[in-house]
């Protein structure tokens, strides 16, 4: 789709908006699981709304591999929450 690129070596692969670091899940993560207006997340991203509706048209388009993503992504939450360090135990004064 034109204006959404893939590059292993930026975000991991995600499908991405042409020359930003802005991935096309993290837009349906707004507007999508979030409930946030495409035009605030235009806003907030600093992108074109047009962006916004070409992320979200290359979402549906294709499901199976933005479930894909969406796994690969929550895997990678999940294995830097559990490698993160514990607090200390005691704090000093």
């Amino acid at each position: 789709m034109k204006g959404i690129v893939r590059t292993e070596d930026i975000l991991g692969g995600e499908p991405r908006l042409a020359g930003r670091r802005i991935a096309v899940r993290q837009i349906a993560e707004l507007a999508i699981d979030g409930g946030v207006q495409p035009a605030e997340v235009a806003d907030q991203l600093e992108i074109e709304l047009a962006d916004v509706h070409r992320a979200l048209t290359y979402y549906y388009d294709h499901p199976e591999e933005m479930a894909t993503v969406r796994k690969r992504h929550r895997e990678a939450m999940d294995r830097v929450r559990e490698e993160a360090l514990d607090p200390p135990k005691t704090a000093t004064k």
